[in-house]
């Protein structure tokens, strides 16, 4: 793990080099300064106090607050170079993190889940750039204290030195202690984050089916555990950690007791004087708080460690679509999109998902796949725009696979319609122009009369400028759809994808809104998935899905007189009335 840390810092820190000069150049010269003061200090009780020579008083007084000044101006110059450093380190870590979870397919999303990605990119992240912000500002100041507090303190009087190697060796040890212990909560305490955040989310986001299953209590007592399993492990990092302080301030005070026990007796026989024992001790204080300092890096790093590792883990996570590295341009015609003996299985099962499909779409047709739940309808077009990649087999658009084409060439022609569509927070106007950002009022306008969302949109007070809450959760479920239908409209695709977009519209709204779309579609390809076989019955090519393999293919009429399954699920729909039709 300190591996990982390491790296990480040292990849999102190089830029900021010219920043940690700074620090450097700062630190070292406020170091220097506080290691001077005491050496003053003793001079003036020895020199100046004892033999009553005002003169040298103020003078070496004027000195020393003029040390003082240069001391506290390059501290504060440290600090702010350090921080500004910390924080621009962790900007990038969370870009990094972003830009790579973006480039993640389903199947790397689901493998983290977006509560741990959010906790990885939030709090792992400020945990590292605490550590950077504190290795910043202690990164010369620390060592050159303890290395030179040594010195000083020895050109006072070597004879009590000693006392300052136990109480370093003391400290030291009960510091090492400390850091063994405190590990493996910090890692423990990172994946508890983790489950509460999990937790949570999946409360809020689904609070309509816990109050309609009255089950408050139940997620109450849910969160209730996940909280209490966080607070159990932070109150034993507590616990150390509250030991820590008390223990220092110990080895500080028996330190000075025993400087002044055994300094008193040298100073009695003569062997220093009193100004030399004050600055022995300041030293010995600057040493044991450098220590102390260096101990809150240590204990700071192996949670850091712990994040860096999380981090990493996302960093080094190559996507399974990754972009070409030589793509290739587009060269058959335009909305065209072939499936050649493609199959999908997902790691680790035992069975593809689906298996030998093939079929094509062609400009001013609509193509249709219906089947039962599970039979693999939504896995099947999430290979068109490269949510996954297909494990066998090749799925090509505009007459090249769809893992040479530029990832933003692909997606410029697909309009895909998710099955649970989702609006961003923002306006009715900033969801349309997802696909298209100089799209006019106009052409938003066209987009909502097809996707027969005008109605509602101009009953709104703010009609296109109407507020948005993230998800989409201030509008209904049929709704959303025509937004989301709307959306793929105003990007003008070659391909729509519509997987099972009509579901939530009644059948009136569901008849006027395919009525509309057939001349807005006329020269692409459709791709429709549907429950509903009142959607599907004028498309051009219906595919019958069952068990991942196509077990039908033709139109509503020829599929009634020659194909069970699909008899079978327009019976069940479906009035043998409206079946004859």
């Amino acid at each position: 793990m300190l591996q990982r840390l390491a790296r990480l810092i040292n990849r999102y820190i190089r830029p900021y080099w010219g920043l940690l000069s700074i620090v450097i150049v700062l630190q070292t010269i406020a170091t220097i300064m506080s290691l001077y003061l005491p050496t003053l200090n003793a001079r003036i009780i020895d020199e100046g106090v004892v033999t009553g020579d005002t003169d040298f008083i103020w003078g070496t007084g004027g000195v020393m607050l003029l040390l003082s000044a240069v001391q506290g101006a390059a501290q504060i110059g440290a600090v702010w170079a350090g921080a500004n450093t910390a924080m621009q380190f962790g900007r990038d870590v969370r870009a990094a993190i972003f830009e790579r979870a973006l480039s993640f397919s389903a199947r790397e999303l689901n493998r983290f889940g977006a509560p741990s990605l959010i906790t990885r990119t939030t709090n792992d992240v400020q945990q590292v750039q605490m550590l950077v912000l504190m290795t910043a500002i202690m990164l010369v100041g620390a060592p050159i204290t303890m290395v030179g507090g040594v010195i000083m303190a020895l050109r006072e009087d070597a004879g009590l030195s000693w006392i300052i190697f136990a109480a370093v060796v003391i400290l030291g040890a009960g510091i090492v202690v400390l850091i063994v212990n405190m590990g493996p909560l910090f890692e423990l305490m990172q994946k508890r984050i983790d489950t509460l955040n999990r937790v949570l989310r999946e409360q809020i986001t689904g609070i309509r089916v816990v109050r309609a299953f009255v089950r408050e209590p139940h997620e109450a007592r849910r969160f209730d555990t996940a909280n209490a399993e966080l607070v159990d492990t932070a109150t034993k990092v507590g616990r150390l950690m509250a030991f820590l302080f008390p223990f220092v301030g110990l080895i500080m005070n028996v330190s000075t007791v025993g400087v002044m026990w055994f300094g008193a007796q040298r100073i009695e026989s003569g062997d220093i004087q009193i100004g030399q024992l004050t600055a022995f001790i300041s030293y010995l204080m600057q040493i044991l708080i450098s220590v102390m300092m260096t101990t809150m890096l240590l204990v700071m790093a192996p949670r850091a460690a712990v994040c860096a590792d999380r981090i990493m883990e996302v960093l080094e996570t190559d996507s399974s679509v990754a972009p070409p590295a030589s793509p290739v341009a587009p060269s058959g015609e335009r909305g065209h999109v072939l499936f050649d003996r493609v199959s999908f299985a997902y790691p680790g099962a035992e069975e593809p998902v689906i298996r030998d499909i093939s079929f094509e779409l062609t400009p001013g047709t609509t193509t249709a796949i219906i089947g039962s739940t599970g039979s693999g309808k939504t896995t099947l077009i999430s290979l068109i725009p490269r949510l996954f990649d297909a494990t066998a087999g090749r799925v090509l658009v505009d007459g090249v696979d769809v893992r040479d084409l530029d990832p933003d060439t692909l997606w410029a022609r697909i309009g895909l319609v998710p099955q649970k569509p989702y609006l961003f927070s923002g306006t009715i106007a900033s969801n349309l122009r997802y696909g298209k950002p100089d799209a006019t009022d106009e052409e938003l306008w066209d987009a909502l009369r097809v996707a027969q969302a005008e109605p509602f949109v101009l009953d709104k007070e703010g009609r296109l400028e109407s507020e948005i809450a993230q998800g989409g959760t201030n509008v209904s479920g049929g709704q959303r759809q025509r937004l989301a239908i709307a959306r793929a409209l105003v990007k003008k695709p070659s391909v729509y994808i519509f997987d099972d977009s009509f579901s939530a519209l009644d059948v009136a709204t569901d008849a006027r809104l395919r009525a509309a779309l057939r001349p807005e579609t006329a020269s692409a390809a459709v791709l429709v998935v549907a429950q509903r076989v009142s959607t599907i019955t004028g498309a051009d090519l219906i595919l019958v899905l069952d068990d991942g393999e196509i077990v039908g293919r033709g139109t509503h009429e020829e599929l009634l007189t020659t194909n069970a399954t699909y008899r079978e699920i327009v019976e069940s729909q479906l009035s043998a009335e409206e079946a004859a039709a």
